[in-house]
């Protein structure tokens, strides 16, 4: 088991993210629970303190942005964050079967995904690889509704991409709860938050847009 106990609120589970956030701004990481004592004890079992479902970009690396340990998180990770039937299998598991009562879905600036689906809407916009263009549908209205009225090509260069990928977020959180029965009743039994944050990467702070669950 790990010594973060599963039936912790989501509250003091969101707390504890923070905690580890703001240390790793400081500069001033523990590196918490990364010893062979550690290891040796989640050899055969795992109580994360929380799911994270986040963008696959190398600068995201949770554990280390939130300054946890093994076994104290359990990441679910894609190219921009996006919703698909393992994502959510993988968050039902979380919760259903791992008690986890936080799911943090982490998005971030800079994001090459949001850039490309920006990309995608312009005039003279290069045709992508076809599992890149499905992947990128999902950012796709989001864009959309930044750029503004119209239903032509837009120019990329006029469209915020940080605006862009917090309502990428919002949209994927309301995926989530839209597709998972499981996730949307934890959430609204108490037993489960569901928090939307957006990854500055230069700052290293994570910034909470949607909090769902936390009173």
């Amino acid at each position: 088991m790990s010594e973060h106990s599963p039936r912790i609120t989501p509250a003091q589970a969101w707390k504890e993210m923070r905690r580890g956030n703001d240390r790793f701004v400081a500069g001033e990481p523990q590196h918490p629970r990364q010893d062979v004592e550690r290891r040796e004890a989640l050899a055969l079992a795992q109580a994360p303190m929380a799911a994270l479902f986040g963008c696959s970009d190398s600068r995201l690396a949770a554990e280390i942005i939130f300054d946890k340990g093994i076994g104290d998180l359990f990441v679910v990770r894609n190219a921009g964050q996006i919703i698909s039937e393992s994502v959510i299998g993988s968050l039902e598991y979380a919760v259903g079967i791992l008690n986890v009562p936080l799911i943090v879905v982490l998005g971030h600036d800079s994001c090459g995904a949001v850039l490309a689906a920006i990309d995608s809407q312009g005039p003279d916009a290069s045709p992508l690889p076809p599992h890149i263009t499905r992947m990128i549908s999902k950012i796709v209205p989001a864009v959309r509704r930044v750029a503004g009225p119209g239903d032509g090509a837009v120019d990329p260069l006029s469209v915020d991409s940080h605006e862009v990928g917090k309502e990428h977020l919002r949209d994927t959180i309301a995926e989530l709860l839209e597709s998972s029965e499981l996730i949307s009743d934890a959430v609204a039994a108490g037993t489960l938050a569901v928090v939307g944050a957006n990854y500055r990467l230069l700052e290293g702070r994570a910034e909470p847009d949607v909090m769902l669950g936390i009173h």
